[in-house]
């Protein structure tokens, strides 16, 4: 803009004292504002006179709220962009990746089919063998009875003692059934016959379970053959019993539905403690650090997607097993998929925590498994609780998966709601709210 003429001190030039330089097309202000045909300066900071001019505003005149509100407004619609540009990078890198997709979608299938077969406490066919001095009806009645249920499956049947401790020793028989000589006269005589009943207790589990079965068979073959044979035998005590929720009393009703627990902390933990130290090993994270991306909206692109792809997990599982394994289904699908929304948060807060002290993705994969371990054991997802010592009884309280496990069970197999179910969401809730805090903390001070 150019000016013709002289400008003085004070504002005074020949022709008149207070006279304003002019402009070649226009007049100007003292501030350089346009003042229009009125001699008043446009800008809305300067008075009509050119020495006086407004002093700043304080932010509380007429309109400074609709301001901020649109700085802030702006400001999360720019968040959003960076945030939703880096989801779909993030998203793109992992279905990209044949070994993620392998990962995600042929894991889970391939662990439920694994649990809910291979992985029970259910006894069947347990390997028996029969030392028969009696050679009688009635002992070979005893051994139709005990394979009857489908329980025990008979190896070997001898008169041999000998035999009996060489299958033990050798592993070839679990249970081993002696009928002594005499037995049918014994039953005949009323006068009560002996039955001998050697368990192998390698597997304490299937000994037990085994030997309350072959008790209950040979009790109740008694009570049937002394019926049978005209004496009147009643119980001092009828004791009738029914098992709620899982009437079979099946493993799988009871190992299956926890599988989505193991399984969201597997994705969870292994998805994203390699997340961040896998940027810092290929030299990206610098280039994050330097980038418009917060922290905050660095760690929110890093962890929605493994979020996703814990719910689609979670999906597959439910689906499985209610379809497949016939599992029953009693409860809220939406309290399910809240409460695994509790979890998934504490999940990706350990796997971001493991993340940020790792500087290789190799330490990042080892201290992922030196945690899953303790994770499982410690959540009653095979062993009970109760069952403990009370030190891990309480050491189990900081689990989160514990808690994450009764909720699904109750969902799954009791119909349970929000109101039985307060505890372990709260809990849930405050380690979520932890680990989250401790990550993020975490997680800064390691890209300063």
């Amino acid at each position: 803009m150019t000016f013709t003429g002289e400008i003085y001190p004070g504002g005074d030039r020949p022709g008149g004292a207070g006279a304003q330089p002019h402009e070649a097309d226009g007049e100007m202000g003292r501030w350089g504002d346009t003042v229009d045909d009125r001699g008043r300066p446009e800008d809305a900071g300067f008075t009509s006179s050119p020495h006086r001019p407004i002093p700043p505003s304080d932010g509380r005149g007429p309109g400074s709220d609709e301001r901020r509100g649109e700085t802030r407004r702006s400001r999360l619609s720019a968040s959003l962009r960076r945030i939703r540009a880096l989801l779909r990078k993030e998203l793109r890198q992992i279905w990209r990746d044949p070994r993620t997709k392998r990962l995600v979608l042929a894991a889970p299938v391939v662990q439920l089919l694994l649990f809910g077969y291979a992985v029970t406490t259910d006894v069947h066919d347990v390997t028996t063998i029969v030392v028969d001095h009696d050679r009688s009806q009635a002992s070979r009645s005893l051994q139709d009875a005990l394979q009857a249920g489908g329980y025990f499956r008979i190896v070997q049947t001898t008169e041999d003692s000998r035999a009996l401790a060489r299958a033990l020793d050798h592993g070839d028989a679990t249970i081993g059934l002696d009928i002594p000589r005499g037995f049918e006269a014994d039953l005949a005589a009323g006068r009560g016959a002996r039955v001998q009943v050697l368990v192998d207790g390698t597997n304490s589990n299937t000994g037990t379970v085994a030997q309350g079965y072959v008790a209950r068979i040979v009790q109740q073959y008694g009570l049937d053959y002394a019926r049978a044979h005209g004496a009147a035998l009643a119980p001092a005590v009828d004791l009738r019993t029914r098992a709620w929720y899982n009437p079979g009393l099946l493993s799988r009703v009871y190992n299956v539905p926890a599988v989505v627990g193991a399984l969201i902390t597997l994705m969870c933990l292994l998805l994203t403690s390699l997340a961040v130290v896998r940027e810092r090993e290929l030299g990206t994270l610098e280039q994050l650090m330097v980038s418009p991306l917060t922290a905050t909206e660095l760690i929110l692109g890093k962890t929605v997607p493994v979020m996703l792809i814990g719910y689609i997990d979670l999906t597959l599982v439910t689906t499985m097993a209610l379809l497949w394994f016939g599992v029953p289904f009693q409860g809220s699908v939406l309290l399910l998929f809240a409460a695994a929304f509790v979890y998934i948060l504490s999940a990706l807060g350990l796997g971001l925590f493991i993340s940020t002290i790792s500087r290789t993705q190799q330490e990042a994969f080892m201290g992922m498994f030196l945690v899953m371990m303790p994770i499982i054991i410690l959540s009653g997802f095979m062993y009970p609780v109760r069952s403990m010592p009370l030190f891990f009884q309480r050491l189990t309280l900081l689990n989160p998966l514990r808690h994450f496990l009764e909720v699904v069970r109750a969902i799954f197999l009791k119909g349970a709601g929000v109101a039985e179910l307060w505890p372990q969401l709260l809990a849930m809730s405050l380690s979520a709210i932890v680990l989250l805090s401790l990550s993020i903390w975490r997680f800064r001070n390691s890209i300063r």
